[in-house]
Parts: structure tokens; C-alpha cells; sequence
């Protein structure tokens, strides 16, 4: 939440250049609140987990919430019971039909990294959506695939397979200690990694719209902003629960496939101890960085968003 302070008092012009959130009094005089709408485009098999997984998040910041749970129209879930999506989730052409605003959406992962963009079976709707939310929402958190998607459509940023799974735990530099969306963050950051493409800095320099925010000497960027498109692009899983990479690595070795232990996650990297959760403060600082964001700059009168 902001500080008030008087404009001409030194604090106010070293408090802002320092990423601190700085409001003047004529400002916060004007200020009219409201509860803010905040969509979730789940593309997630485990459905739930994701929801509990990103309601956490948006729902620890003092701000009322209102979040709505969207799905692709045509692709049915094989992993959440069918009467929870009917329950609780709206198929995305229904929203488009309503003319629905919203002050965020979050874009959610998906496990076909493999697939080339274009063969994606839902990549024309989803494509869609990106193009609604220029009109439709104010600002815009896409995740892992789903922020590879969004920087592809928009920026024709590509994707690149990994030899190898990137997996584990790593540490990343803080290269925008000023940015609004790193309030209090440290210098380096512990962040979940799961995933078997990657994008380059060199293809991220190569256009210049976008900037890097945080990024790993050993699995590259992981933090991207994309002012223009008032959207966020994390490559990685902040999100991820205490046991999420634990869970996927099990799926795995119970299947046969073969994987890494996770890196610098288990103590001494022995599967047979239980990993402690290094990232949670982080993962609330982001998240709740774009939520005060969001409500410092969007419309009061949803009508507005897009329009600006």
C-alpha cells in the first residue's frame, strides 16, 4: 500500500526513484476504491491446485478480491471432475460474449512445451484472448508456457527446447531493484524452476519493448516486463507450493521417465528428506507488488479499461 507524502518533501522524489510507492495528497484525496477483478486462465491439469495456488498469493494483500475462473471453450479438463468446472469456471467465449472487464488476468502454464505454438489444439482461442485483453484488461500476468505464449504472439519472441529438464531451485539476480513490481525484494532470489524450453536473453535484447527484471546465470530469464502490453511474463513458478517440485519428480520416477533429482531442493539433495520452502516471501512480494500495481493505476469505472 502507498505511503502519502508531500511532493515537495525530499523523501517523495528518493522514496520513488527507490521503487517505494509514493502518493501525493492531492492523489490520494481523488482515490476511489473499489473491488478489483482479477481473471484466471487456468490451462493447468491439476485444476484446483493451481486455484488454491494463486488465490493464496492474490488473496494476501489487504485489497478486496474478486476472482474469476476461466476456461478454453472446447478443451474439456481430463484431470478435474467435470461438475467443479461446470461450478465454478466460465468458458472463455462466454466471457468475450458478456464484454467483461477486468482490472488482471493471470495466464496460467501448460504441460505441452513440446508443441510448437501453432500446434497447440487451443492456440487460435488462445490467441484470442491475448487480443481481448488488450481491450478488456488492465493488466496481464502470464506464467512458464503461458508467458512464453503471450511474449510469442505479441513479440515473436521464440521458445527453445532444453537438452535436459530445467528443474529445481535457483538463485536469480534482482536486476530492477526500482521496479514497482520488486518492491522489498532481495538482491538475488531463490525461484522454482520446472521446465524443458527456455527463452534467451539475446532474443529478449533483440526487442527492445521488453526488459528483464530477474534472471539466473543458470537457467536464464525469468522475470520479463512488458510495458507497452501492461503485462508481466514469468518464466518460472513462484507460485509452485512446498511440495510441488516433489510431487512431480515422484510422478516421474513412478512412471519410469527419467529425471533429475530437483536441484538445491531436498537438503543435501537426498529425495528421502523433506524440502523446506525458500521462495514463499517472494512469491507474495510479487504478487502482491502487481495487485497494489493494478490498483494504483486501473479505472475505477470498469468501462474505462482498454480505453486509456
Amino acid at each position: 500500500m502507498p505511503i502519502t507524502l508531500p511532493q515537495d518533501l525530499p523523501a517523495y522524489d528518493i522514496l520513488s526513484q527507490e521503487g517505494v510507492m509514493v502518493m501525493s495528497p492531492g492523489r490520494a484525496a481523488t482515490q476511489d476504491i473499489r473491488p478489483l477483478r482479477i481473471a484466471l486462465l487456468n490451462l493447468m491439469p491439476k485444476k484446483i491446485q493451481t486455484e488454491n495456488q494463486f488465490a493464496r498469493l492474490i488473496g494476501a494483500t489487504p485489497l478486496q478480491i474478486g476472482l474469476s475462473l476461466i476456461r478454453m471453450s472446447d478443451h474439456e479438463s481430463k484431470n478435474t471432475a467435470a461438475d467443479h468446472m461446470e461450478s465454478f469456471y466460465r468458458p472463455f467465449a462466454e466471457v468475450e460474449a458478456s464484454g467483461d472487464r477486468f482490472d488482471g488476468l493471470i495466464v496460467t502454464g501448460a504441460p505441452i512445451e513440446h508443441l510448437p505454438f501453432e500446434e497447440v489444439t487451443y492456440w487460435d482461442e488462445l490467441r484470442r484472448v491475448f487480443d481481448w485483453s488488450r481491450s478488456h484488461v488492465h493488466s496481464t500476468f502470464g506464467v512458464c508456457w503461458g508467458g512464453m505464449a503471450m511474449a510469442h504472439h505479441f513479440h515473436g519472441l521464440p521458445k527453445h527446447d532444453l537438452p535436459g529438464k530445467a528443474f529445481g531451485c535457483f538463485r536469480h539476480h534482482n536486476f530492477a531493484p526500482a521496479s514497482p513490481f520488486l518492491r522489498g525484494f532481495s538482491d538475488d532470489v531463490l525461484v522454482p524452476v520446472s521446465r524443458w524450453t527456455e527463452v534467451r536473453q539475446d532474443d529478449i535484447d533483440a526487442r527492445p519493448a521488453l526488459a528483464t527484471l530477474l534472471a539466473s546465470d543458470d537457467v536464464g530469464p525469468c522475470l520479463v516486463e512488458d510495458a507497452g502490453h501492461r503485462a508481466l511474463y514469468i518464466f518460472n513458478h513462484l507460485e509452485y507450493d512446498s511440495g510441488t517440485l516433489k510431487e512431480e519428480y515422484d510422478r516421474d520416477v513412478a512412471a519410469g521417465k527419467p529425471i533429475n533429482v530437483p536441484a538445491n531442493y531436498y537438503p543435501d539433495d537426498d529425495p528421502a528428506r523433506p524440502p523446506s520452502n525458500r521462495w514463499r516471501s517472494h512469491a507474495h512480494l510479487l504478487y502482491g507488488n502487481w495487485i497494489n500495481e493494478i490498483y494504483q493505476t486501473t479505472p475505477f469505472d470498469l468501462a474505462e479499461i482498454g480505453r486509456g
